[in-house]
């Protein structure tokens, strides 16, 4: 069985609660998950899963201090998250406060590790997006992030 490790970082509240739908539907699928603020997150955990989905407050324009921490530091290693599937969510105080900007740093990451990160063609084609609290539209598509990176991980290990 595959597993999902969900890691944010939220002052507000915000970004947590679209962790938490993200994880929705992530179980789902079937699959087990791990739901991390960044604050409990060990380097080592990007290791034991199969697919990381990470969420961050945008600040200008870009994840948090935390978030490209955490990256900067899995350089230890690199290589080793190959093949991972990989995704990306946001909150931020505006709709043009950066948000896309925000979700490609954390895919660009990804990428340079060799994860594997699927977009949609329906809305928020790079990862879910909140403006403030989450609605309900936002929360639906948060659990469509985790169906989706459930699927392609259940696709990739053959389930």
């Amino acid at each position: 069985m595959g597993k999902v490790l969900i890691i944010y970082h939220s002052k507000t509240g915000n970004t947590e609660e679209m962790a938490r739908s993200v994880a929705e539907g992530v179980k789902e699928e079937g699959l087990e998950f791990v739901l991390k603020s960044i604050e409990d997150t060990k380097i080592e955990d990007l290791l034991n899963s199969d697919g990381i989905i990470v969420g961050s407050p945008t600040y200008f324009g870009l994840p948090s201090s935390e978030i490209k921490k955490l990256f900067d530091e899995s350089v230890k290693y690199y290589g080793h998250l190959e093949g991972k599937v990989g995704g990306a969510f946001t909150s931020s105080a505006l709709i043009g406060g950066g948000n896309e900007t925000t979700i490609m740093s954390i895919i660009q990451m990804m990428l340079i590790h060799g994860m594997i990160v699927q977009g949609t063609t329906k809305s928020n084609h790079y990862g879910p997006v909140s403006i403030g609290k989450p609605d309900n539209k936002v929360k639906n598509d948060c659990k469509e992030l985790g169906r989706r990176v459930s699927k392609l991980i259940k696709k990739i290990k053959g389930e």
